[in-house]
């Protein structure tokens, strides 16, 4: 099952994304919110690190096929 990202999410590269995750928790942290308000801060926690999991997977990704490239222009 895929999780559909806010938009506001998706568009943040992994630096905002996780500069944001960190915020978050701290704030959970922190204590003092309401319990909705806790609930609305790990809805947004998950998605974030959702985002930031799915941009080092695809990097990861792109590494493993580079190394590929490399390989097999060496086996050449």
């Amino acid at each position: 099952m895929t999780q559909q990202l806010p938009e506001d999410i998706v568009k943040l590269s992994y630096e905002q994304a996780r500069e944001e995750l960190v915020a978050v928790v701290s704030q959970l942290e922190t204590g003092g919110a309401t319990l909705e308000q806790s609930l609305a801060l790990w809805e947004r926690g998950e998605a974030l690190a959702t985002h930031c999991e799915n941009w080092l997977n695809g990097v990861s990704q792109r590494l493993e096929q580079a190394r590929a490239r490399v390989e097999e222009q060496q086996d050449d």
